[in-house]
């Protein structure tokens, strides 16, 4: 009876699994590969096997198998996460959760040429009826404190936006004095090019590799906002989009989307085919992504190792440059209109409007057709930039056409927990640095592995992150390694 309700329990949940990886890969397609005009049959599809499995992880048979497992002996953190999704789901109509997966569908081709016509006006409809569903969903959780909670748990259970506003002004308030005292620097430069497509694909690929990538497990395309989307540990896609006047698009969007791929395919085979077998929270999956990206990535080990081989490739643009110039090109602070362009000091701050504009859309203190005009306000605000388009603005991210209002919080709070991690990576591995500049990507992989990556969903975010740093969510470490960091690039 023991090994037969396992069992059982595990049978239910690799037919939720496969339709999920079912749903991504069509999500996938129709990002890199789909013609156009498949927008209107992907959408129905794809809110087909969203309403399956919706219904299937709904199904009371569910509660029921979770008992007998329990009692069984199933791991208790797969009991615990499996059992969060069927009451979770309990609570929202199948036919919601399919008219939000078909409305995405239709919105991403709507924002593409939206985006491309730089007309708001054209998007807005949609966005509503996002709104409108999102709302439906939020109501669905009457007992929360903030409809804008139940939005964001479906990205970072257990967050509240109260929670998230008190980390959020904290960050704010150690962010603005760093980013005033870099603005009265000298600007180091750019990074000019020309950077051929194929050298930086080339380059990333070989430092990707590096870092875990490989080859008969995943593949890089193309896609106009770069993802990492996994249908298992050995099928792994990630996208780039590259420019060749700049590294910084295709080179360091690799690494960003590597790290989110290594959380992937580093989770423990026994939750192969289960709903447990990804990320606990998009804040540590981000965390992931942004630490290799940047605290990796832009760093004095890292191109110690790699300056080298960059000026094979790019001999022009790199001739006689040094590491030292190298890293305060690469990491230059300007406030910018693009979040994903964004230096590592004034990122979060294009992350706080969005949450903010977000959370004033559910309050119902802003209506979708005052977003651009907020956008501007705010961005002049916090960032000091004049937005001249909305296509560079309100337009400029793909969230909002999937409908996943509560996702833009998880950049900044991943941003933090990559910090917290880093810092207990360097006192775990002491010598990290010096492994870097050898080339030994593989060790602070490894020990991400065995710290982050192989619990899957089977242990939280905060969890994991008392077991390694000894606390929760804190921007203090965040604001340390940014003000150590810029401090000694721009002598501050």
């Amino acid at each position: 009876m023991t090994d037969a309700a396992i069992d059982a329990l595990r049978t239910h949940l690799a037919e939720v699994a496969d339709l999920h990886h079912a749903a991504m890969l069509m999500g996938w397609d129709q990002q890199t590969h789909m013609p156009p005009r498949g927008a209107q049959g992907r959408g129905q599809a794809g809110g087909t096997l969203e309403r399956l499995a919706h219904e299937r992880t709904a199904d009371p048979a569910l509660g029921t198998l979770l008992d007998g497992a329990e009692s069984a002996g199933e791991a208790p953190g797969l009991i615990r996460a499996v059992r969060e999704d069927h009451e979770r789901a309990a609570r929202v109509p199948g036919a919601l959760v399919a008219e939000m997966a078909e409305v995405a569908a239709e919105a991403q081709g709507v924002w593409e040429a939206a985006r491309k016509a730089d007309d708001f006006a054209s998007f807005a409809p949609l966005l509503r009826r996002h709104v409108d569903l999102c709302r439906q969903y939020a109501a669905c959780f009457p007992e929360v404190e903030h409809p804008y909670d139940a939005l964001m748990q479906r990205f970072e259970p257990g967050a509240t936006t109260s929670t998230v506003r008190a980390a959020f002004a904290e960050l704010r308030e150690g962010l603005v004095p760093l980013i005033s005292a870099i603005a009265a620097k000298p600007d180091p430069g750019e990074l000019a090019g020309p950077f051929p497509v194929a050298d930086q694909r080339t380059l990333a690929l070989e430092i990707a590799r590096s870092m875990g990538y490989e080859d008969a497990a995943w593949r890089i395309d193309e896609a106009a906002h770069p993802f990492m989307a996994s249908m298992g540990r050995q099928d792994v896609r990630i996208t780039t989009k590259e420019d060749e006047s700049t590294l910084a698009i295709g080179l360091f969007g690799v690494l960003h989307e590597t790290g989110h791929g290594l959380y992937e395919a580093g989770i423990a085979p026994e939750w192969d085919r289960t709903t447990v077998g990804t990320g606990t929270s998009l804040g540590v999956h981000e965390s992931q992504s942004r630490m290799w990206e940047n605290m990796v990535g832009r760093s004095r080990p890292l191109w110690t190792r790699w300056l080298p081989r960059a000026k094979e490739l790019f001999p022009g643009p790199l001739e006689g440059l040094e590491v030292d110039d190298l890293l305060r090109r690469i990491n230059a602070v300007r406030p910018s209109l693009i979040r994903v362009d964004a230096d590592e000091a004034t990122y979060c701050l294009h992350v706080l409007l969005r949450f903010e504009l977000e959370v004033e859309l559910f309050e119902g203190a802003l209506e979708v057709d005052d977003l651009p005009a907020a956008w501007n306000a705010r961005m002049r605000e916090y960032l000091g930039v004049d937005v001249p388009s909305d296509a560079d603005g309100v337009l400029q991210d793909v969230h909002w056409a999937h409908g996943v209002f509560g996702y833009f919080p998880t950049y900044a709070l991943g941003t933090m927990i990559a910090a917290q991690l880093w810092e207990a990576a360097h006192v775990a591995i002491p010598d990290l640095d010096r492994r870097i500049e050898d080339g030994d990507l593989g060790t602070l992989r490894e020990w991400l592995r065995e710290h982050v990556h192989r619990y899957g969903r089977t242990r939280t975010g905060d969890e994991i992150l008392h077991d390694v740093t000894g606390r929760g969510l804190d921007p203090a470490p965040l604001l340390r390694y940014l003000n150590d960091k810029y401090g000694a690039l721009y002598d501050l």
